[in-house]
């Protein structure tokens, strides 16, 4: 997840095409045509921006205050936001480029904010009215001593060097998956088994070969579906080393400079300074949380290999004792043993789900569940494909709030999952909030393993578009990071629920009803595979907090001995870690935040237990836990909506089933 003005003071209102459409409740994303509107916008941000600050150092700290402070921020998400989101989905690669030259300066100018002592010294005699006030103050203080203001001069100009330098690395770390271009040659006999609407449509090269690239449309049905092993190993190596040894090289730079930054501050490791203001507090609790986990799902992990070792050696006509699983034929057998099992193809959801139906259908489980409603208006954007929606309040009628969607791959694509928090609320200033929803599904449909990818990523847009907060320097996502993945990983689950299911004929009533039967046999296949599933992201969590905990990082070596360690071992020569954005940005030393987020998911569904699609239940959990952002303390929002301290029974439970 993650977060130029002309006449570039504001972005324009676009004008809706039909009368009976409702106008955007907020300004529009701005257009970015050519480079040199990047360029512009981005000069004249900064220059407004620094006339700001310089305007909030000479202001009296009086009661409005807070409220001038949080001015800035609005300014800040108003101009530098959208170029920090174009930079990952625009079509024209000038254009990306010069959004991320652009976004370097930003950064420079972030960097030296932080460690602004002036607004720092104001914010802590700032007048606080009620708690609101308060956690904006102690959240605001906290970003300002992590960025270093409190340092002595000399390691603060460290610390804005590291920070600057930071930012950087992580970009083009990113920016060499992104650009990447990678392609793989078939031959259609290797893409035996594959659905032929995957690759009839690809590039082919000179000598006749199907050309496929590693975005999910393409590498997911190759690794579910080739009957090839050299197919899907060819598949696989080529995800597995995106990036490459560049990346390797920016990773361990990146691991380094933390480790020094949290060494100014007098700490040993970067994973303690990192999860002091976390949920979990340092690396040792979030540690010992992962290997209760690991405890609960590693015998189960080493029967399902077993159970994968017997299905390729009964789809080879070899011995077990014979038959050794690799890594690029885990999905593809385990595929098998669900299909042997339960009677799941994955592939066999594609015709319940066109991608465009899908979207609609998760936006109307939210307008079910929440009191919303999402109203899709003509809008340009950064692509012809990209769609705006209103969201409104059902009883009131208000527009509250706005989603952008883009649905596709496409080349230069950022080529994940993710939801960007544009613009954040601000009742005070009746600020309406904005969210960027970017996946890359298949224009032929989705999996039902897609179907919970969407509304997991929705689930972050919903935190962004229902947050009703004072300041937008606490709303939506600006939580505690291993709280944020919660309330997008408690919606995932509603896609195994026969009645959510059925509201797809409300969106689309020419679309064919999945079959009871069908859900019922996803959900029991659901619980095959859990071994495997949490048993890798007990491996990422583990070496991120390993990795960050190293004195000289050395990516690949721990990596090749970690999952050297775990049942299906380690590949001599892949280099995973070039591919693994999460911990090169934002998630450094936090990965496990999403197993920790998932415990507080589970338990936050159980309210919802009786009826998923509960609208009184829904109503509250939009008020105390999405409304609110981070202008309570995440333990705080859980504890107000479920009446008690949470727990993990739920997660638990679930792990021994």
């Amino acid at each position: 997840m993650k977060p130029v003005l002309t006449a570039l003071a504001a972005w324009a209102l676009t004008a809706v095409a039909a009368q009976a459409q409702p106008r955007l409740p907020a300004p529009n994303f701005p257009s970015f045509g050519v480079v040199a509107d990047v360029q512009a916008r981005c000069d004249d941000g900064l220059k407004g921006a620094r006339q700001r600050v310089a305007a909030l150092e000479k202001r009296k700290v009086d009661a409005g205050w807070l409220a001038a402070y949080d001015d800035l921020t609005v300014y800040l998400e108003d101009h530098q936001a959208p170029n920090d989101f174009i930079l990952n989905v625009h079509a024209d690669k000038a254009i990306r480029d010069a959004a991320q030259a652009c976004s370097l300066r930003w950064a420079d100018f972030g960097s030296s904010l932080g460690q602004n002592e002036k607004l720092y010294r104001a914010l802590q005699k700032a007048p606080r009215k009620d708690a609101t006030d308060a956690e904006l103050v102690r959240l605001a203080s906290g970003q300002f001593e992590d960025s270093g203001v409190a340092l002595p001069v000399a390691k603060r100009a460290r610390a804005k060097q590291i920070l600057d330098k930071l930012t950087e690395l992580d970009q083009q770390f990113s920016k060499n998956i992104r650009d990447a271009g990678t392609r793989v040659a078939f031959t259609e006999v290797e893409l035996k088994g594959v659905p032929e609407s995957v690759w009839a449509q690809a590039k082919r090269d000179d000598q006749g070969r199907i050309l496929l690239g590693v975005d999910y449309p393409s590498y997911v049905p190759v690794m579910r579906s080739a009957e090839s092993g050299e197919a899907r190993q060819r598949m696989w190596l080529a995800k597995t080393n995106e990036g490459g040894q560049a990346n390797l090289d920016l990773l361990a730079q990146i691991v380094a400079l933390r480790g020094e930054y949290a060494g100014l501050f007098g700490f040993d490791n970067y994973v303690d300074f990192n999860l002091r203001r976390r949920m979990a507090r340092d690396g040792a609790t979030a540690t010992r949380f992962l290997d209760t986990v690991t405890g609960a799902v590693n015998e189960r992990e080493k029967t399902e290999l077993q159970e994968l070792r017997a299905a390729k050696a009964l789809h080879l006509g070899v011995p077990p004792e014979q038959t050794r699983v690799e890594r690029w034929d885990a999905t593809f057998y385990s595929e098998r043993v669900k299909l042997q099992k339960f009677s799941v193809d994955q592939s066999a959801f594609r015709p319940y789900f066109p991608p465009q139906a899908s979207l609609e259908f998760a936006l109307r489980v939210v307008e079910k569940m929440m009191g919303v409603k999402y109203q899709r208006v003509d809008n340009k954007l950064w692509h012809d494909e990209a769609q705006t929606y209103v969201v409104s309040d059902a009883v009131s009628g208000k527009s509250i709030a706005q989603l952008y969607v883009d649905l596709y791959p496409r080349d230069g694509k950022y080529n994940h999952a993710a939801v960007w928090p544009l613009r954040g609320s601000a009742t005070r200033i009746a600020r309406a909030p904005a969210a960027a929803l970017v996946v890359n599904f298949d224009r032929n449909g989705l999996t039902l393993d897609e179907m919970e990818t969407l509304l997991h990523e929705l689930g972050h847009a919903v935190h962004v578009n229902q947050s009703s907060t004072r300041y937008a320097a606490t709303a939506g996502t600006a939580v505690m990071l291993d709280f944020v993945e919660a309330p997008s990983q408690m919606l995932e689950d509603w896609v195994y629920d026969k009645r959510v299911l059925k509201l797809m004929q409300e969106v689309c009533p020419s679309c064919k009803p999945v079959p009871d039967a069908m859900v019922e046999q996803a959900k029991a296949a659901k619980q095959y595979g859990k071994g495997s599933l949490f048993g890798r992201q007990h491996l990422f969590a583990s070496y991120d907090i390993a990795l960050h905990q190293q004195a000289k990082p050395q990516p690949m070596p721990l990596w090749a001995r970690m999952e050297g360690a775990t049942p299906l071992g380690h590949v001599p020569g892949t280099m995973f870690p070039a591919g693994f954005a999460h911990i090169a940005g934002g998630y450094g030393a936090g990965y496990y935040g999403y197993l920790w987020s998932l415990v507080v998911a589970m338990d936050l569904r159980t309210a919802f237990a009786a009826d998923k699609l509960d609208a009184d239940v829904g109503r509250r959990y939009r008020d105390l836990v999405l409304g609110q952002g981070a202008q309570k303390p995440a333990p705080q929002l859980v504890k107000d909506f479920l009446g008690r301290e949470s727990n993990s029974q739920a997660f638990f439970e679930y792990l021994r089933k």
